[in-house]
């Protein structure tokens, strides 16, 4: 079986591969079909997914069985600057991918976001994939458009939805608050925005379990277990051993502080219900899962 990576070189096109080349990881091996599959990655410099043709023409010539594209715009205050190349990576790009594995059969994996919500309040229930969308952010948008461009023009999908995501390679929050730390005495992260941090590791063993699987459909997978960004941030400074103090602030003193910032969802978290009941929800605990990303964590 033949898998191709879009967006290899980011932390979970990273992380894939590094699953696919040691057969597992600490949630355990990877399925017995992707042992020594031939791996096709790639990234902007070798395939750029917003040229439908060269799109087509890439899929066509390496035949793969599974494409898994982990290639986004994710910088959300940038798609509000750039809404036209946000909407040329975020939905034509997977509307590309879409065509071309429809044309030679192949099932396509397409990463999405708990962005393409509206982050209203829901009574602290997760919202599952019976919720409806409703995105307040360039970003938000055009991941959702995506999404439908992918169930429109590719009949062997699996869109996953995911959030908080960290992991060893490129830049992401957990990075970012320990470099803050080494540099500040006092860090200020808001308090009222809720979700699921997400490790690579975790997302990359569900993503392969799901690329050999014929459950097709939308999925939400997250880490398990809800926490604002003040909390998660906590927990890192706490786990990294740095001396530096976290406070709470709401969005509203974000906003005033960074006007030019993205709309952002207050309420994320994501209940993991397709995982459920098709090939299993395996997710750690977001905060085994942070602490599991440390252990293994050179500090870079």
């Amino acid at each position: 079986m033949k898998i191709m990576i879009t967006g290899c070189r980011g932390q979970l096109g990273t992380e894939l591969q590094k699953q696919l080349m040691e057969g597992g990881c600490a949630l355990g091996p990877i399925p017995e079909r992707l042992k020594n599959a031939p791996v096709v990655a790639v990234d902007v410099s070798e395939l750029d997914i917003t040229d439908r043709e060269a799109t087509i023409a890439f899929v066509r010539r390496h035949q793969p069985d599974t494409v898994i594209n982990c290639a986004a715009m994710t910088n959300v205050d940038g798609c509000e600057a750039a809404r036209d190349m946000a909407f040329k990576v975020n939905a034509l790009g997977p509307r590309n991918l879409a065509m071309a594995c429809d044309k030679i059969n192949a099932r396509l994996v397409h990463i999405s976001t708990d962005y393409v919500f509206s982050g209203k309040p829901t009574g602290g229930i997760p919202l599952d994939e019976c919720a409806i969308p409703k995105p307040v952010s360039a970003y938000g948008e055009t991941k959702l458009l995506g999404e439908e461009y992918v169930q429109q023009f590719c009949r062997r999908h699996i869109i996953v939805r995911t959030a908080w995501l960290y992991g060893a390679a490129g830049k992401n929050f957990v990075k970012t608050m320990v470099n803050l730390a080494r540099t500040h005495d006092e860090i200020t992260v808001v308090n009222d925005q809720l979700g699921n941090p997400t490790n690579a590791v975790d997302l990359a063993y569900h993503l392969l379990k799901l690329a050999v699987s014929h459950d097709y459909g939308t999925y939400h997978c997250t880490g398990n277990g809800i926490c604002s960004w003040y909390d998660f941030a906590t927990e890192i400074i706490r786990l990294s051993g740095e001396q530096c103090v976290v406070k709470p602030i709401s969005t509203a003193e974000y906003s005033a502080a960074h006007p030019a910032s993205a709309n952002r969802p207050a309420w994320s978290a994501l209940d993991n219900r397709m995982l459920r009941c098709t090939v299993g929800d395996e997710m750690r605990d977001w905060k085994t899962a942070i602490q599991d990303y440390f252990a293994n964590w050179d500090g870079k």
